[in-house]
């Protein structure tokens, strides 16, 4: 396994700076130790620096969140999450599985159904839902088998569903839980039709990379704690990938990160012990 690196090792080598949220910054409820200083060391010295995230609801939201965590959002030069990638393709008609669909059971984490505002898509009851849309999960309070027992006729009658947040593994205050993807990943066992959106899939990195003018991709790292999602979406986009041992990697070892390599096809540019 390759020598651990520090930050400043990164400095020279990238313009962009693409950071997980959960895992990476912060456990859900208090950033990691190091992590403001981190990010002011980035934009110190120039770096552009965007939060890419997983999470099902919309940029602002994460944004506005991590504030309440101590991390302002003049930390970064912009954010980008599976949520904001969603609404812009239903708004702009371009989910086929969506198309014509008014109707939706939204599965989402301690919402209001404001995420389906302005998309042409009203909450109803799982009896009603011509779509699915699984934007977050409550597994710390839910278990799984309630949500394969509400699912599983609407998967049978062919309800084509969303998910616009495959990470199968979330971080609370009570500890890891499943999430929104493995809701998904259950629902395709059920036999569902499941659209993906978010990490390792292109439409959120083609999204951030169109917002920041293209840059080149070797100067671009992607940053995060998923081997699944971080480091093989960064790899597919053309970026650099490098994982963070904290949240969900903090309890690999060596042999573990390489047999989840292999597992998702991914190859780590470097490791990071924290981001700091």
């Amino acid at each position: 396994m390759m020598r651990p690196s520090v930050l400043e090792d990164l400095l020279p080598r990238y313009d962009v700076f693409l950071l997980d949220q959960f895992g990476t910054l912060h456990d859900g409820t208090a950033p990691y130790p190091g992590v403001p200083e981190a990010l002011r060391k980035l934009r110190a010295a120039g770096k552009r620096v965007v939060l890419l995230s997983n999470s099902g609801k919309p940029a602002r939201d994460n944004l506005q969140r991590l504030s309440r965590l101590g991390l302002p959002a003049s930390l970064f030069d912009g954010a980008m999450t599976s949520g904001e990638v969603a609404l812009a393709l239903l708004a702009a008609g371009r989910i086929a599985a969506a198309r014509g669909a008014r109707r939706c059971l939204l599965l989402e984490r301690d919402g209001d159904g404001r995420l389906l505002e302005g998309v042409g898509l009203a909450a109803v009851p799982a009896a009603e839902a011509e779509l699915v849309v699984i934007a977050g999960s409550e597994g710390e309070r839910r278990s799984l088998a309630s949500y394969e027992a509400e699912l599983a006729p609407l998967a049978r009658a062919g309800v084509p569903a969303l998910c616009l947040n495959p990470d199968r593994t979330m971080l609370t205050p009570r500890g890891p839980a499943f999430g929104a993807g493995e809701i998904a990943a259950m629902y395709q066992r059920l036999g569902g039709a499941v659209t993906w959106i978010g990490k390792p899939y292109p439409a959120i990195y083609a999204a951030t990379l169109e917002s920041l003018g293209n840059p080149q991709r070797a100067r671009v790292a992607g940053i995060g704690d998923s081997i699944e999602h971080d480091i093989a979406g960064a790899n597919a986009a053309g970026c650099a990938a490098w994982l963070v041992r904290t949240g969900i990697a903090s309890g690999l070892d060596d042999a573990a990160i390489l047999s989840e390599c292999r597992r998702h096809g991914a190859t780590i540019d470097g490791i990071l012990h924290r981001l700091s």
